[in-house]
Order: C-alpha cells, then structure tokens, then sequence
C-alpha cells in the first residue's frame, strides 16, 4: 500500500457512465484496503454539460476535492473533456481518452465548430495522453454501454491494484445482468495496449 494519497478524475457527458465507473473504482480500492474519498459533481448532463467525478485513494484521506494540477489520472470518456479538464493533470499524471465526440451545446447549435486532433494537441503540449477506441471495443464485448467499463480496464494498469481485484469489484458492483459484457468490456480494455509496471501509481 502507498503511503501518499492518488488522485483520479472520471470526466465525461452526462449518460455515459462515468457515476457507475466511480463506483466500480471507489469499492475496488476500498476493498484492497484504502481510505477512499468519491465525490460526484453533476453538470447540466441534459444538455450535454460536464460531470466528473474527483476519486481519492491512500492510507487517509481526509478531503474529497482535487484541486488543479492534483490528478495523477484523468480518465475522459470523451476528447473534449479532456482539454477542458487537462489544468487538473499533474505533469507527470496521464490522460486516458475515450476517442469518442459527442458535439457540445455551441456546437450544436451552430455558434462554433467541434475543435480537432484534441488528443494529438494535448499530446503536444508534452501530456502522457493514452487514447482507447471505446466504444468499438465496447461493441466487440456486446453493447456500446460498456465503453465506461472498457476505460476502466485501461486505467486500472495506471494503478496499484491487480486485475483480479478489479475483476472482482467489476463483477459485485455491476446490474448481475450485464455482469457478462461487463467483465468483457473491461479485459478489452485491460488488454487494449501494454502498460509496464514503472507506469503505475
């Protein structure tokens, strides 16, 4: 067990899952033995707004806030949201990306236009950005909802927990009917590309 408290943030759009994820992590570190700390900020998710979750595992953990330049791991499930919360990334943290776009209120709307190669200009800016084809690997385990279960399995090698922890706390924390394409969804994106343990948090 690691003596400092880690921070993860869980980005996205409102209906993608990201509450379910937080849940999922929250219980696999509590679990392996770690003072836990989720809080959930709901945006405007009906009209396409933000919401994030702020996760915090170590030995204690005493607030529930991660503040600006704070994050060792962002996990964004879609690529805007991932600029928009990159100030919170610490310079050695990493960005884990679905690859997905989902068109904000001003885009829709007409008044601007979806930004491009997000993930390539961040990459730039020298940001350890890892970037996973969610949803199809989602759709390879049985349904596209299970692309926040996929992000999850990319992220967990970016943490110090075994799979079969992760496996677990996949497996007594999803609807039992969709335990399955869960447990899937998560080896596809535990498999998705090759993290060396010097990688880990």
């Amino acid at each position: 067990m690691t003596n400092s408290v880690k921070n993860i943030l869980i980005v996205g759009v409102g209906g993608q899952g990201t509450l379910l994820a937080s849940k999922i992590m929250g219980k696999c570190f509590v679990d392996s033995g770690y003072d836990v700390k989720v809080s959930e900020v709901h945006g405007m998710s009906q009209r396409g707004g933000s919401v994030v979750t702020y996760v915090r595992y170590g030995d204690k953990v005493w607030s529930s806030v991660i503040e600006k330049g704070e994050a060792d791991i962002i996990i964004s499930f879609e690529q805007l949201e991932a600029a928009r919360w990159l100030p919170y990334l610490k310079p050695d943290g990493v960005i884990i990306s679905n690859t997905q776009q989902i068109d904000p209120m001003p885009v829709i709307m007409g008044q601007t236009e979806y930004p491009e190669d997000i993930l390539e200009k961040i990459r730039k800016l020298g940001v350890n950005v890892m970037a996973v084809g969610a949803d199809e690997l989602a759709m390879k385990a049985g349904t596209i909802k299970a692309a926040n279960t996929v992000l999850l399995g990319a992220a967990a090698h970016f943490t110090d927990i075994d799979e079969a922890e992760w496996i677990e706390a996949v497996r007594t924390t999803v609807p039992q009917k969709t335990v399955d394409v869960n447990l899937k969804a998560f080896k596809l994106g535990y498999n998705c590309f090759g993290v060396s343990a010097e990688g880990r948090i």
